[in-house]
């Protein structure tokens, strides 16, 4: 009996074997033909992965246009989102650099060898307005000039050209330095090219700035040319015959009156018997000036011949005789130069113009 029931169990256990074996077998071959993650994962390593992110629907790519290129004249506005308009200056020194283009005549400068002094005498009765705030620079263009017959007229800063420029516009060009106290020279130079009346006038730069942003800087303004400091005679003669009409000037110089009636007059509140009366006495006192002026000079006595000119610098304006006063004003600030001496050309010129004035005085009394 005891070997009965050892046979059935034997018989229950190879049964049960035979079942689980079996059911992994049936298991297995179920897996391999449905897909199952598990199998995924037993026979293909990773791509489970690949099918998760099929299910997440793909995100477009977005491609944003290039940003616009920036000119150097216009940045972008950040607080707009776009470009900003020309500047009221950048349009100024537009029109400046096309304006000196249209109006200002040039002619070509012939081939020629070394310049001297001497050569800047073909230029006689021509007009120029200096503006230079450094005595020695005021004084080495008076010295290159001072025999020429070219009338200079002296400023120390952008406003005293203005100032200048308000009475008188009877210039071929100015000499106008870069950097001056007060108005500078850009400045001063964007309110000349802005004024019509001064149309005629060529705006030369004076600087010691040579690089090419700064003299690009210099033609925006309205500079038409430029003169590198230090001044080279050469290149001063090059511009000046390049644009000056020498028989103009000859005729201008001969036409041209010394002694403006209409400015003395109104110095002397609008009574032409008092502007005569005071005419006559600047005859009596100042009549003899030339000589009396040449014989301090001779004498070295450079104190007396300074303030004698200061005194007819003074009275010349009030009676209306500026082209006077110029020169005196020039032959004071020559005085200085006593290697050179160039105060003794400058006083032939004074003593000419002087001569005109008092034919002029004698004509209108």
């Amino acid at each position: 009996m005891f070997n009965e029931l050892q046979q059935e169990i034997i018989a229950a256990i190879a049964i049960g074997v035979a079942v689980l074996v079996f059911y992994f077998i049936f298991k297995r071959k179920s897996a391999s033909q449905t897909g199952t993650p598990e199998a995924e994962n037993n026979t293909k390593p990773g791509t489970a992965a690949q099918e998760r992110a099929k299910a997440v629907p793909e995100k477009k790519e977005e491609v944003s246009a290039p940003p616009r290129p920036e000119t150097p004249l216009q940045g972008r506005d950040e607080t707009r989102g776009g470009v900003p308009p020309i500047s009221e200056d950048q349009r100024t020194d537009s029109l400046n650099r096309r304006k000196c283009d249209r109006i200002i005549p040039k002619r070509s400068v012939p081939e020629h060898g070394k310049i001297t002094k001497q050569n800047f005498a073909e230029f006689a009765g021509e007009r120029i307005l200096v503006a230079e705030d450094n005595l020695i620079n005021q004084k080495v263009i008076l010295g290159l000039l001072a025999e020429s017959g070219i009338e200079l007229v002296m400023a120390n800063d952008g406003q005293e050209v203005l100032d200048i420029l308000e009475r008188d516009t009877n210039f071929v060009m100015i000499l106008m330095d870069a950097h001056m106290p007060r108005i500078d020279g850009f400045q001063a130079t964007r309110i000349i090219r802005a004024n019509p009346q001064y149309d005629h006038i060529l705006v030369v730069a004076l600087s010691g700035d040579t690089a090419a942003d700064d003299i690009q800087k210099m033609k925006d303004a309205g500079m038409s040319e430029q003169l590198a400091k230090p001044l080279r005679m050469e290149a001063l003669y090059d511009i000046i015959y390049a644009y000056t009409d020498p028989e103009k000037a000859k005729e201008a110089a001969v036409t041209t009156n010394v002694l403006d009636i209409d400015k003395g007059v109104e110095t002397c509140g609008g009574d032409e018997d008092f502007y005569r009366e005071i005419l006559s006495e600047f005859m009596a006192d100042y009549a003899a000036s030339p000589v009396k002026l040449g014989e301090l000079l001779r004498s070295k006595n450079i104190r007396a011949a300074d303030a004698y000119l200061l005194d007819i610098i003074g009275v010349t304006e009030n009676i209306g005789a500026h082209p006077i006063g110029e020169i005196a004003s020039a032959l004071k600030l020559a005085l200085s130069d006593t290697d050179e001496q160039s105060y003794l050309s400058l006083l032939d010129r004074y003593k000419h113009h002087f001569e005109r004035l008092l034919d002029e005085i004698r004509a209108y009394r």
